[in-house]
């Protein structure tokens, strides 16, 4: 055989093989209500594996709805804006997504809420995705791109915020008449004084007041009216999108109580886990402590020994002997807690310490409450927020 046709032979070959291989089709993932991230956290893919869709869609409403302490929001915050795929069965729901950008932008993130917010589909049918998307607008200056939403928007028109916004967009668009039909619609429906000051000059001059910056709406018609923004007290999302940028972490004064707990405060603060040695001798001190200081003690080493990766056995008869409040969350929703952190199932537990915190107010949970989830989430690979939790409770012992 020839050097050509040997050639042409080998090329015939190698095609046929080539196309003899099979094809393997690997199905994308359908975008969920969680695919879309809000900005980097550092948080994993499988951020929500395992987690149960039916404490999703109990916890998510809640947490635009009920003041959370700055640890709990912080948790919020992370894994609220983390792009990852969400709990088996909750799909693209758009209420999901408005709940999850709501709870972003009512906890100082407008600017996560935006991104998601950006490949949100259907937002025209949902009256309250368009109403988180037309917020974080409002909030990023982008009128224009409100008004255009409630444009859009094909359902729940007549509820007041979409009938103040249109009274706003119409007055942006000089149309002064059709403006103060609407104005006057939204007012009869549900009267708001602050929007009725603000509103009123912005359709006929007089004086406006003081600028109001409860939402995006109220810092809009204050900006719009050339009022003094830094008079007034912005809500946190307000405050959040004033100053540019992600939220800052919180921090806590530890100081009051380093003294008692032999630095191990001062440790947590900056990262480390508790020294064994360290702990024991809190253990021991909070054990043998007069009755004015025991219940802060036992307090502190009950939030420091949640931290530990191991207790002694001496350490934990101490523990055992303690007489903390058994704090208030129901037992299942404790239990189920404990076992999440348990099984590392990181999205869960966060969910769930979400809960109790949401219940408590913001405050923060009580020491019992909190030293649970300060372990469920050291478990669950949270140990940046599993600290922000012991060390805001550390802060406010008395």
């Amino acid at each position: 055989m020839s050097r050509l046709a040997l050639s042409a032979a080998l090329s015939i070959a190698l095609c046929t093989a080539a196309q003899a291989q099979p094809v393997e089709v690997v199905p994308l993932a359908a975008p969920d209500a969680f695919s879309t991230p809000g900005r980097p956290t550092g948080l994993p893919g499988d951020l929500w594996k395992g987690a149960s869709a039916a404490t999703a869609r109990t916890v998510l409403p809640t947490l635009a709805a009920k003041p959370l302490s700055p640890a709990a929001a912080a948790l919020a915050r992370r894994v609220l804006a983390t792009g990852a795929a969400g709990p088996p069965g909750l799909g693209d729901d758009p209420a999901l997504i408005a709940a999850r950008a709501g709870a972003l932008i009512a906890l100082g993130d407008p600017a996560a809420a935006a991104a998601i917010l950006q490949r949100a589909p259907g937002l025209e049918r949902n009256a309250e995705l368009s109403q988180a998307a037309a917020e974080s607008a409002l909030l990023g200056g982008d009128d224009a791109r409100a008004c255009a939403i409630e444009q859009a928007l094909g359902t729940g028109r007549g509820q007041p915020y979409w009938l103040r916004l249109r009274a706003y967009c119409q007055a942006l668009a000089g149309q002064t008449a059709e403006g103060q039909l609407t104005f006057d619609l939204a007012q009869g429906q549900a009267r708001d004084a602050v929007f009725g000051r603000l509103m009123g000059a912005k359709l006929s001059g007089g004086d406006p007041g003081a600028a109001s910056l409860r939402n995006g709406l109220d810092l809009a018609l204050s900006r719009s009216l050339g009022l003094d923004l830094m008079a007034a007290k912005p809500a946190p999302p307000v405050a959040a999108a004033l100053t540019g940028g992600e939220p800052l972490p919180p921090t806590w004064d530890v100081s009051a109580i380093d003294g008692a707990t032999g630095g191990l405060a001062a440790a947590i603060a900056v990262g480390q886990d508790p020294p064994p040695g360290g702990l024991s001798a809190l253990i021991a001190a909070a054990a043998e402590a007069d009755a004015k200081g025991r219940a802060r003690l036992q307090s502190a080493a009950l939030l420091v020994a949640a931290l530990a990766p191991e207790l002694t056995a001496a350490d934990r008869g101490g523990l055992a002997a303690f007489s903390v409040d058994p704090g208030k969350t129901p037992a299942g929703r404790a239990f189920a807690l404990t076992r999440a952190g348990e099984a590392k199932l990181m999205g869960e537990a966060a969910l769930l310490s979400l809960w109790v915190a949401a219940e408590a107010g913001e405050k923060g949970p009580g020491v019992a409450d909190r030293a649970r989830i300060v372990r469920a989430l050291a478990q669950a690979g949270l140990a940046q927020e599993a600290r922000a939790f012991a060390l805001e409770g550390l802060a406010a012992l008395p």
